[in-house]
């Protein structure tokens, strides 16, 4: 077990240092989350709470797409057999799945920082609507991440991210706004602790499906 957890560090601590060695890619998302928010706001101004709650989520999946459905596509034939010779496939998407988690909580946070600064902070619970975004952006995260898996494998993985990501991930934004919805005002939402339930019992769903098909992607 802690040979396990030394090989996922180490996997967890090499995706970290090509981050830091391609801060292109970093600093091209947070331009586009600085420029999203910009247009927004010259657009609409500050919007009411159910907007800016949807456009918030919104944009915070169109993030997901671009930081994180690339952890699987930019890896190189070579260097998957590489990794093969090396690790198991559990330790390989869990050092995955941890890295593009934390990845979501940093562009979680910058977003609900430019949001409140431009759009306005119409949050009656900030911290608890960070919590939320930090776990809602660790959900997204989740399923981006096996589908990318998935992906990397075919012709078009483009494609094959859309298909596949379309019927799972709208059911989970609307899960996620109508939990976030608590964040706006002191009125306790009904069925609130059955939604949170929910979203748990799918993000385990999708860490199990990973833990049970990688190894059978991972030999192909």
């Amino acid at each position: 077990m802690n040979k396990q957890l030394q090989t996922i560090y180490t996997l967890l601590k090499k995706d970290i240092l090509l981050e830091f060695r391609q801060q292109y890619t970093f600093f091209g998302v947070l331009l586009y989350i600085a420029s999203t928010t910009f247009v927004i706001y010259l657009t609409m101004g500050q919007p009411e709470d159910e907007v800016w709650n949807g456009l918030f989520w919104v944009i915070l999946l169109f993030i997901c797409i671009n930081a994180v459905a690339r952890s699987f596509i930019q890896e190189g034939k070579g260097r998957m057999l590489y990794f093969y010779t090396i690790t198991s496939p559990i330790n390989f998407i869990f050092s995955k799945l941890i890295y593009n988690g934390i990845l979501m909580i940093l562009m979680s946070g910058l977003s609900l920082l430019l949001f409140t600064v431009l759009l306005g902070n119409p949050l009656q619970h900030s911290l608890l609507f960070f919590g939320i975004s930090c776990l809602g952006g660790i959900s997204l995260s989740l399923v981006f991440s096996f589908l990318a898996a998935i992906a990397a494998k075919a012709q078009q993985p483009s494609a094959i991210m859309a298909i596949l990501g379309f019927p799972l991930i709208i059911p989970q934004l609307m899960l996620l706004m109508k939990i976030a919805n608590i964040a706006f005002s002191d009125i306790v939402q009904n069925g609130l602790p059955e939604l949170a339930a929910m979203l748990v019992g799918f993000d385990v769903m999708i860490i199990a499906l990973a833990y049970i098909l990688f190894p059978h992607l991972w030999k192909e």
